[in-house]
């Protein structure tokens, strides 16, 4: 078994039996370096957001103070949600392995296939939305565009 990928399961495990969240590791590696290891906590900390992928890529980027993190691979127990892909895409990281898939995570409960199906628009969203006519957002986003600000 790969050596970061054994790290990951550690850190799942750890969670798991603490009961942080559920049965999710992650760990970023920098050149063959570990540099940020993280678990679910979302029932922890009542975060639906807290994901191993997403713990992991917070503490990468404050550790080496850019949230470029190019140069890095990611390495989790499961294939990445949407949510924590598209983190994964915001973080910029190129390479994922992941050991179990949104099938196996979908067959112990967890939204993975759902959420995917959504996305490939076999199914359609349980949130509404509406757009609301508001000038000064999109001045605000234009403001933003001529600003010295930098782009992420």
């Amino acid at each position: 078994m790969d050596k970061f990928l054994n790290l990951a399961i550690k850190e799942a495990k750890k969670g798991f039996t603490k009961k942080e969240g559920g049965p999710f590791g992650a760990v970023i590696v920098c050149g063959g370096k570990v540099i940020a290891s993280a678990h679910n906590r979302v029932v922890k900390d009542n975060d639906p957001t807290a994901h191993a992928e997403i713990n992991a890529i917070r503490k990468a980027s404050k550790k080496i103070k850019t949230f470029d993190l190019s140069k890095c691979e990611l390495y989790t127990t499961c294939q990445p949600c949407p949510m924590c892909l598209f983190a994964i895409h915001w973080a910029r990281i190129k390479k994922i392995y992941y050991g179990a898939d949104s099938k196996d995570a979908s067959k112990i409960g967890f939204d993975d296939k759902l959420l995917y199906e959504i996305l490939n628009g076999k199914k359609r969203a349980v949130v509404k939305k509406q757009k609301l006519p508001d000038a000064e957002c999109v001045e605000l986003m234009e403001k933003y565009a001529k600003s010295k600000h930098k782009k992420y």
